[in-house]
C-alpha cells in the first residue's frame, strides 16, 4: 500500500514513523513534511501546499495512494476530507461537518449538552455587554474560550472577574483573534487533574445501520502545557507528554466510557456524521469523575509522540479498519510499559523565537537509550538539519516503568543540541502537569 500523511509537525513525523513499520506499507508521502520525516524509511517529503487541493488531489491519484492521514485541524475544518473523498481518495480524518466539533467551541458545547456528555457548565455570548454582565454575576475563577480555531491561544483561565473581563474585551472588542474571538464561550472552572485520551473513530450512516460504528480509545496520556518546571510560566503548545497517564484508575476509565465516550458515539451516529479518523478527548478528572473539556478532531501533539510508540499492533491496518468499518473487530494490543516524551524548544518560545540554528543529534546516544527523535520545527537547509519552529523536537523513550522511561528520555536528550535549546526537566514527574487548569 501507498499512504500519505498531511502536515509538517512532530505529530506527523510520529504518524509517518509508525506507518513505516507496517509490512503492508511500501511508500509514504509526507506533505509537506519536515526535516525528520524525509529521513524515515519508506518516506518522501512532497512540497505541495495543503491549500492547493487540485494539485494535491492530482498527485495522490497519480501515486495510487491507498489512504491519507490528515494531521492538523485547519484542513479538516476547511473540508479537505470532503474534497478528497469526492475524488475517491480515502481519508483518515472526519469530513467538514464532524470537524466543527473542534472548529467551533459553541457548536461543540451544544453537542455535549444535546447528547448528555459529562462536561463543564457554560454559556455562549455574541454580545460583549451581556458577556461582561455574566462575568459580574460569576466572578471567577472562570474560563473564557474563543469560539473558533485560534492555534491554542483561544483559552484564558481567569482567576478573577478583572482578568475575565480583560480576556472577553480582547477577544470580542479588540479582535485579538480575529473572527475566532467574535463569539465566546464562558465556562465553569473545574478542579482536578488533566488527562488526554486519543481514540480511533469509525462512524458513517452505513456503518451505523449495520452495527459497525464505533470509537476505540487508546491508553490515556498527559500533556504538560506550561513552559517551566513545576507547571509554571506561560502556556505553550506542549512541553512534553507521557503515557499511560498515572492516577487514571479502572473506575475512571469506566466512567469515561459511560459518561463521555458512549454519548459522543451516540451523537456522532444520530447527527449522521461521516467521521472516519481520530478524536482527542481533553479531560479533567474531578472528584466526581472525568469531565470533558474539549474535543479535538485529530491526534494530539505531543501526546501522539508518547502514545504511538506504545502500540503493539499494525497502525496502517488500524487505519484501513477505520475506513472499511471493521474497527470494532480490530485487535488492539498495547506494550506493557511507559513512554516519556519531553520536547525541546527554541530560545524565546512561546514568544518570538530564533530560527536557523543547526541541530546536532548523536545517534549513538539516542539508540543506546532506546529513544526515537520526532522532529517538529526542523528543516533541511543545504544538507543540514536546522531549527524552523518554536517546538523543535521530542525525544520519546520507552521503559518498563515510568521512572525508567523518563531516565532514558533525558539521557537521550543529552544527545541533542542546538543554540538556545531549552526543555523542561520534569516531564512525567509528580506535580509536573497542571492540576487545576480548567
Amino acid at each position: 500500500m501507498n499512504a500519505a500523511v498531511l502536515g509538517s509537525g512532530g505529530r506527523e513525523h510520529a504518524i509517518a514513523w509508525k506507518l513505516s513499520k507496517s509490512e503492508a506499507i511500501e511508500k509514504i508521502y509526507v506533505i509537506p513534511g519536515n526535516g525528520g520525516t524525509c529521513s524515515e524509511s519508506k518516506c518522501e517529503n512532497v512540497s505541495i501546499p495543503l491549500s492547493d487541493i487540485e494539485e494535491l488531489s492530482r498527485f495522490l491519484i497519480e501515486k495510487e495512494t491507498d489512504f491519507v492521514v490528515v494531521g492538523p485541524e485547519d484542513p479538516l475544518a476547511g473540508g479537505i476530507a470532503d474534497w478528497l473523498w469526492s475524488r475517491e481518495i480515502p481519508v483518515v480524518g472526519p469530513k467538514k461537518a464532524g470537524a466543527q466539533l473542534e472548529a467551533s467551541k459553541d457548536l461543540s458545547k451544544g453537542f455535549m449538552k444535546k447528547y448528555g456528555v459529562a462536561c463543564a457548565k457554560s454559556e455562549t455570548f455574541t454580545n460583549l455587554d451581556k458577556a461582561l454582565d455574566y462575568i459580574k454575576r460569576n466572578p471567577g475563577p472562570i474560563v473564557i474560550k474563543a469560539d473558533g480555531l485560534a492555534a491554542g491561544k483561544g483559552v484564558v483561565v481567569a482567576p478573577n472577574s478583572a482578568e475575565a473581563e480583560k480576556a472577553v474585551r480582547s477577544f470580542m472588542r479588540d479582535g485579538l483573534l480575529g473572527n475566532a474571538g467574535k463569539k465566546v464561550v464562558i465556562e465553569e472552572y473545574l478542579e482536578g487533574t488533566e488527562c488526554s485520551i486519543l481514540a480511533a473513530v469509525s462512524v458513517t450512516k452505513d456503518f451505523t445501520e449495520s452495527g459497525k460504528s464505533t470509537i476505540v480509545p487508546f491508553v490515556p496520556a498527559r500533556d504538560h502545557k506550561r513552559l517551566l518546571d513545576g507547571a509554571k510560566g506561560p502556556n505553550t503548545g506542549g512541553m512534553g507528554a507521557f503515557a499511560p497517564a498515572d492516577g487514571i484508575t479502572e473506575e475512571t476509565m469506566e466512567q469515561f466510557e459511560s459518561d463521555i465516550l458512549k454519548p459522543t458515539l451516540d451523537g456522532l451516529k444520530k447527527e449522521g456524521f461521516d467521521y472516519r479518523g481520530f478524536i482527542f478527548f481533553g479531560l479533567m478528572v474531578t472528584k466526581s469523575g472525568p469531565k470533558l473539556l474539549e474535543y479535538n478532531v485529530r491526534l494530539g501533539d505531543p501526546e501522539t509522540q508518547a502514545v504511538l510508540p506504545l502500540m503493539d499492533f499494525d497502525f496502517a491496518e488500524m487505519c484501513q479498519s477505520i475506513l472499511d468499518g471493521s474497527l470494532s473487530e480490530f485487535p488492539v494490543k498495547w506494550k506493557k510499559g511507559f513512554v516519556c516524551a519531553p520536547v525541546a524548544v527554541s530560545k524565546g518560545y512561546p514568544g518570538e523565537y530564533e530560527k536557523g540554528k543547526p541541530i546536532k543529534i548523536d545517534s549513538k546516544i539516542i539508540s543506546e537509550n532506546n529513544c526515537q527523535v520526532f522532529i517538529a520545527g526542523g528543516k533541511i537547509e543545504q544538507g543540514v538539519l536546522k531549527t524552523s519552529g518554536g517546538r523543535v523536537l521530542a525525544v520519546s523513550a520507552f521503559g518498563s516503568n515510568l521512572k525508567e522511561a523518563r531516565h532514558a528520555a533525558y539521557k537521550g536528550m543529552q544527545g541533542i543540541s542546538f543554540d538556545g535549546m531549552f526543555f523542561r526537566k520534569d516531564i512525567s514527574m509528580p506535580g509536573a502537569a497542571d492540576s487545576k487548569s480548567f
